[in-house]
């Protein structure tokens, strides 16, 4: 297994004039002929993540060697920390999809593991609502495409039915789920950690890999300690401390997955879907001791998200959010040390105010106080139709043992047992 982290090798000496391309291929051709730490394991989990965590889990209970590496110092610090926290019943996605398919099924599970484990959850119900009559066709559509996906006990409501359950509710109709909760992610992060390391897992942080190269039909993984990538100034090319080979690869880096993908030196990029980014901000509701509403509240979806909702955590606390603000990429190195803008401005609250009181219509002035962000691996920009997880292995990109989870956005953390049962029975060898 995985020993220690080598120190910095010394840089090798790349013209300028070289491509991207080129330079990473010549690193590639050069590592064999360095003195680089190689070792061979059975399977690694890149990133982890709520996903990442529930494939490593998976597969160490097939009774198979798992390393998990993150370039952080801990689990779960990018978006399957930055969330609604929501467990959602599979009402939005395109029957048939693989988002409509894994939401059901690891809404199954996740309630199932929650209450087996001790793991915090709550099935509060939620209401999707109509607020103007040009948005009731919209409601009926989400109601047919939820039954189309199974999702149980669907009932529409009028204005008045719903209102009666929420008082400070305003809508003229209402698509309510009672199968739709909220979860303490980061107990259910912590339960899986210490089920996959009870089964032998062994989990690497401040590990970063920054690519691979394809030898002898093996994908080989770069990795360096990421205090050393985080003094790397560009000057010289990357090169790897370590070297890892391993039978199995899930790429579940989250935010970074797709330009990592990118680094990996034969992979065909012509299979790797645009990247785009969409940040969402969340703001607490502060002037009240006890909260207005005891359901989740969505309205009508929007571009980019589903629109300023009403979550609460397990401890009553009620947040708004999160709205959708299309960012740009940053480099690749700062996207493997998650270096992305997490700050939220008290002036974007502005614009939170007139969605709200769309359905909440006593938000007083000066009540929502910045909470946190989070930001949306998306593979779908502004104005485009939302595109399905993207679940790539060999039979797509010719890569023996390589998996690429691209586009793991919500609902990745109700799915994410689902998306670990079918990486075991697909890929597991």
């Amino acid at each position: 297994m995985l020993l220690r982290l080598k120190q910095t090798l010394q840089s090798l000496k790349i013209t300028e004039t070289l491509s991207k391309a080129q330079a990473i291929k010549n690193l590639s051709t050069q590592i064999k002929k360095q003195d680089v730490p190689t070792e061979k394991l059975d399977c690694v989990v890149i990133g982890a993540g709520v996903v990442g965590l529930a494939i490593a889990r998976e597969l160490a209970s097939k009774g198979r060697e798992v390393l998990v590496l993150d370039s952080a110092s801990t689990f779960g610090t990018g978006t399957s920390s930055r969330n609604s926290e929501v467990i959602h019943a599979g009402i939005y996605y395109p029957p048939g999809s693989l988002k409509a398919l894994f939401c059901v099924r690891g809404r199954e599970f996740l309630y199932k593991y929650c209450y087996e484990h001790g793991v915090p959850c709550k099935q509060t119900g939620k209401l999707i609502v109509a607020t103007g009559p040009l948005e009731i066709s919209k409601l009926n559509e989400l109601m047919n495409r939820g039954t189309q996906n199974g999702v149980d006990s669907l009932k529409m409501l009028e204005g008045f039915e719903a209102m009666k359950m929420e008082p400070e509710l305003q809508c003229k109709k209402a698509l309510l789920s009672p199968v739709s909760g909220i979860v303490d992610s980061h107990s259910l992060m912590l339960s899986l950690v210490g089920e996959a390391e009870n089964n032998g897992t062994t989990f690497s942080y401040n590990s970063t890999v920054i690519g691979g190269h394809l030898e002898g039909n093996c994908l080989h993984l770069h990795i360096v300690e990421s205090k050393d990538l985080e003094n790397w100034n560009g000057d010289y090319p990357l090169q790897p401390e370590l070297v890892l080979v391993p039978k199995l690869v899930v790429n579940s880096a989250g935010l970074s997955s797709l330009a990592l993908a990118k680094r990996f030196h034969g992979l065909d990029n012509r299979i790797i879907p645009p990247q785009f980014f969409a940040r969402g901000c969340y703001f607490t509701l502060s002037t009240t001791k006890v909260p207005p509403f005891e359901h989740l509240i969505y309205p009508i979806p929007e571009d980019g998200g589903l629109g300023v909702h009403v979550t609460l955590d397990l401890d009553g606390h009620l947040k708004f959010g999160p709205d959708v603000e299309w960012i740009d990429s940053i480099d690749d190195v700062s996207s493997f040390l998650n270096k992305y803008d997490y700050s939220v401005s008290a002036s974007r609250a502005e614009r939170f105010y007139p969605e709200i009181r769309k359905y909440y219509p006593n938000l007083k002035d000066g009540s929502l106080q910045p909470g946190y962000s989070g930001i949306r691996p998306k593979i779908s920009g502004p104005r485009q139709s939302p595109i399905d997880f993207v679940i790539q292995g060999e039979d797509i990109h010719g890569v023996p043992g390589l998996v690429n989870l691209f586009g793991i956005e919500s609902p990745g953390l109700t799915s994410s047992m689902a998306i670990a049962e079918h990486i075991a029975s697909r890929f597991l060898k």
